[in-house]
């Protein structure tokens, strides 16, 4: 009898982070590896693993005489170690590629936010514009972390999965523009 294991990719969106939580910022150079997954499995998911990761956002706004005149952002893709498990046992690298595209696809939301943060033109309504924009990016990329999971059955759609490889792949060097530098 062959079983079939789901594997989770969790997604965690915040604004900020408090100094205790050790963050890895996504880089292309850099990729998971199982050692970088802390937590303690969780003994009632039928997981294989899950990956924590999310958008950490922040501003600041430049003002004179009450008024804005300008702003400035940071905007990162962030893996959370500690809230991040696998069973040594079942994951391997097939596993580990999936939770890993699971961090690639937090990158490419990164890209899209800086993108349209680009874009804005600084006025008296810039930080709920930005907020505005946070949101709606949060919520896109949650949305695409379901579906991510869901074509893929959390993996083990092997077409599918590697069609997830490739597309994000290319939506990634698309916005080449908007990455870390």
């Amino acid at each position: 009898m062959q079983f079939k294991y789901i594997i989770i990719g969790l997604l965690f969106l915040f604004v900020g982070t408090t100094s205790n939580d050790e963050t890895m910022t996504w880089h292309e150079a850099r990729k998971l590896s199982w050692a970088d997954f802390k937590a303690n499995p969780d003994p009632a998911s039928d997981a294989v693993a899950l990956t924590a990761s999310g958008i950490t956002f922040g501003y600041s706004v430049k003002t004179s005489n009450r008024r804005i005149v300008d702003f400035s952002t940071t905007v990162e893709a962030h893996f959370y170690p500690a809230k991040s498990w696998y069973i040594k046992e079942k994951g391997d690298d097939h596993v580990l590629g999936h939770e890993q595209l699971h961090f690639d696809i937090t990158e490419l939301y990164v890209r899209k936010f800086r993108k349209q943060l680009d874009r804005l033109v600084v006025n008296q309504n810039i930080k709920k514009q930005m907020e505005q924009i946070h949101v709606a990016i949060n919520k896109a990329l949650e949305e695409s972390q379901k579906t991510y999971d869901a074509q893929t059955n959390h993996s083990i759609n092997v077409e599918a999965q590697k069609y997830w490889e490739t597309f994000i792949a290319e939506e990634l060097k698309k916005l080449d523009k908007y990455k870390s530098q």
